[in-house]
């Protein structure tokens, strides 16, 4: 693939500072989650793919569709998957290296965003922590953050998300997140994400993204009501004046045609693709959308030919058995198994990372409406002619009404049901 005169320009000033001193010869076009995100709008109806590069072949293959639909890509990673109790190789910390060796080795020319999913905070251990470790997250290449204290109750939630912008970089891609993501039980309500962005707002902070609980399930499961189209739009429709848009988590358990419909009546532009992207590259059976499917015996079938090896396969069966795993703890072989992976032949290795490449492109481009949107994200660049493409939004609220006390008070008036414990994994 050729570079281009406006690529180059882009490659210039488009890449942020902590891209630029890691990787100063690089021609890889990493870039802020903002630019991504300004991508969609430009195109309009159109969602940018977020795939959670659990392995290092998942990234090439995600990689590998964006170029083919030309479309920039968000390459992301949860704190469940790639923090400091990580089940996966990758993490927040390698993450960039990966994505910028492949990008070289590749010759990739679309954009791609380097995303620190799920930052969740359950409590003031967590929030004391993270003034440390973000900071470290974007020293190492992280472009886009998702700070998710979404379990705390409202105001803590509110509370927690300014506590931390001062270790966010402004040029970074932001997301926020109201409601935990547990499936159609406490569904996010207007109020809670009003309450969220407003008073974020009026302390200056303008997030790329808000993530509901609409109603989706992470993981294997499909739930029978799945996202709640109407709900995420009133709820899109209540933010409109704050420029906020949405992201859609556990997108592996909905349909084509719903996700269809999310870009077509919500203000969704980021949608977050995880479980199906590693069962397709392990080479399991999966249906339209990625769901892995079960034989008669509740096992998951494993395609002879596609993916990994049917020998190591039989390895890691054997080893989930052992420990007494059900099939949604499976994730947690990426680990112990990314090693034996990569050791596989080449061809077996190009096949794993070929078939995540068919299903992202194919998603990428007629479900997601994101084909030929990569020229876009050039476009935003060289029109702000640096890596900081600036805010969407501008400040509507006073800030002498939304003081801690004022946050506390206000969400005391706030219904919605909690529902159970969430599970907080993409």
């Amino acid at each position: 693939m050729a570079y281009t005169a406006d690529f180059e320009k882009a490659l210039q000033v488009g890449r942020p500072p902590n891209i630029r001193e890691l990787f100063p010869n690089s021609k890889a076009l990493i870039v802020s989650g903002k630019v991504v995100e300004r991508a969609m709008l430009a195109k309009g109806h159109a969602i940018v793919m977020a795939c959670n590069g659990r392995s290092s072949l998942v990234i090439r293959g995600a990689l590998l569709a964006a170029q083919r639909a030309n479309a920039p890509v968000i390459i992301e990673i949860a704190k469940s998957e790639g923090g400091q109790k990580s089940y996966c190789a990758v993490n927040y910390w390698n993450m960039a290296r990966i994505v910028d060796a492949l990008c070289n080795e590749l010759k990739i020319t679309v954009p791609v965003a380097i995303h620190a999913d799920h930052y969740g905070i359950k409590n003031d251990k967590d929030l004391a922590a993270a003034k440390v470790e973000i900071p470290t997250m974007f020293e190492a290449g992280i472009t886009s953050i998702a700070i998710d204290a979404s379990h705390l109750p409202d105001d803590q939630n509110l509370l927690t998300n300014l506590a931390l912008s001062p270790f966010i970089p402004k040029w970074a891609g932001l997301e926020t997140e109201v409601g935990e993501i547990k499936g159609n039980q406490g569904l996010s309500t207007v109020d809670e994400a009003k309450f969220l962005i407003q008073g974020l707002n009026a302390h200056e902070i303008f997030p790329d993204w808000i993530a509901l609980n609409n109603g989706t399930t992470h993981g294997l499961e499909a739930s029978d009501a799945g996202i709640q189209v109407g709900l995420t739009a009133e709820i899109h429709q209540a933010l409109a004046p704050y420029r906020v848009n949405g992201a859609q988590h556990g997108t592996s358990g909905n349909s084509s045609e719903r996700l269809r419909e999310i870009a077509t009546r919500t203000a969704t532009t980021k949608a977050n693709v995880a479980t199906a992207l590693q069962m397709i590259s392990w080479g399991l059976e999966v249906n339209d959308y990625g769901n892995a499917q079960l034989d008669a015996n509740g096992n998951f079938i494993k395609v002879p030919g596609e993916g990994m090896t049917e020998e190591l396969w039989a390895e890691m069966v054997a080893y989930a058995t052992d420990k007494g795993w059900k099939k949604g703890d499976y994730k947690s072989l990426n680990l112990p198994f990314e090693n034996k992976i990569l050791a596989q032949p080449k061809e077996i290795r190009e096949r794993m990372a070929r078939r995540v490449a068919d299903f992202a492109y194919k998603m990428m481009t007629e479900v997601l409406n994101g084909r030929d949107t990569a020229p876009l994200a050039i476009e935003a660049i060289l029109k702000a002619g640096s890596y900081d493409v600036g805010a969407k939004g501008s400040r509507l609220e006073d800030p002498a009404h939304w003081t801690k006390e004022q946050i506390v008070e206000r969400a005391k008036k706030l219904g919605g049901d909690k529902g159970p414990a969430g599970n907080f994994d993409d």
